[in-house]
C-alpha cells in the first residue's frame, strides 16, 4: 500500500504519540536505513518513505527497488510495555540547553523538569508529531499551542516555550505537586480533576512514573 505526501501522512506515522530518535545505517546495496535499537521492534510502526518522480512516497510495505529510508515511530514514554531502562537510558543534556534554561528561568520551573518531560515526550525529536496531531519537542496540540501564543510549534525555541508556559501553569493549577502537573500535561487537567489525582488510564500512569525518573536523574546530572 502505497501513500502520497498528503494529510494522510500524519495518520500514518505513528501510532503512539511520540517520534523515537533515529540512527542512519548504510547498507551494503547503497540504500539508506534509519533505524534505532534502544526499544524492541515490536514497539513500533515502521513507515517506509523513498522518492519517485513526483516526489517522496511513504508506504508501510519495504520498496523492492531503489533508496529509501525507514522511520521508525513510536510512544516514547507512554507506552506501558516499553522494554526500555529508564534508570539507566542515556540522558540529553546538551540539547537546546540554552532554550531550556532561559525559558525555565523566566516561568521558575525547575530546568531539570523541562528536560525530562522533553525526553519523554519527543526523545528530543524537534520534528516529532504524534497520531493525534501533537507536534515538536514537548508535543503541543495545535489548540494549545494557539492558546499559548504559539505560532510555529515546529520551530524549537517555540516549542519550548509553550511548553514550559503550559506546565508552569499546570504546576500553579496544581499546588507545586509535580506528579499531578505531569498527568494533567499526558492526559489533560480535566482528567486529573475528575478522578482527584493521577488519571487512572495506563499510559498516564508510567508516563508520570517515568518523567519522575528522568526528572530525579537531571536534576542529579546538573
Amino acid at each position: 500500500m502505497k501513500i502520497r505526501l498528503s494529510l494522510l501522512f500524519l495518520s500514518l506515522l505513528s501510532t503512539g504519540l511520540h517520534a523515537e530518535s533515529i540512527k542512519r545505517i548504510q547498507n551494503a546495496d547503497g540504500s539508506v536505513e534509519f533505524s534505532n535499537q534502544s526499544a524492541p521492534a515490536s514497539q513500533f510502526t515502521v513507515i517506509y518513505k523513498s522518492q519517485t518522480g513526483n516526489g517522496f512516497v511513504f508506504s508501510d510495505q519495504k520498496p523492492q527497488h531503489g533508496n529509501f529510508e525507514v522511520l521508525k515511530y513510536s510512544c516514547f514514554a507512554c507506552n506501558p510495555d516499553s522494554k526500555i531502562n529508564w534508570y539507566t537510558i542515556s540522558l540529553n543534556t546538551a540539547s537546546y540547553a540554552t532554550d531550556v534554561n532561559r525559558i525555565a528561568s523566566k516561568y521558575a520551573v525547575d530546568p531539570a523538569l523541562v528536560r525530562a518531560v522533553i525526553h519523554a515526550e519527543s526523545a528530543f525529536n524537534a520534528k516529532a508529531i504524534s497520531s493525534k496531531g501533537a507536534q515538536g519537542l514537548m508535543q503541543l496540540m495545535p489548540g494549545t499551542a494557539s492558546d499559548l501564543g504559539v505560532k510555529n510549534a515546529m520551530d524549537a525555541s517555540q516549542n519550548i516555550e509553550g511548553g514550559v508556559k503550559y506546565l508552569a501553569a499546570l504546576l500553579k493549577q496544581f499546588d507545586g505537586d509535580i506528579k499531578l502537573a505531569t498527568a494533567a500535561y499526558n492526559a489533560g487537567p480535566n482528567a486529573v480533576k475528575k478522578y482527584n489525582g493521577i488519571p487512572p488510564y495506563s499510559e498516564t500512569k508510567v508516563y508520570v512514573e517515568r518523567v519522575g525518573i528522568l526528572h530525579n536523574r537531571y536534576r542529579t546530572e546538573s
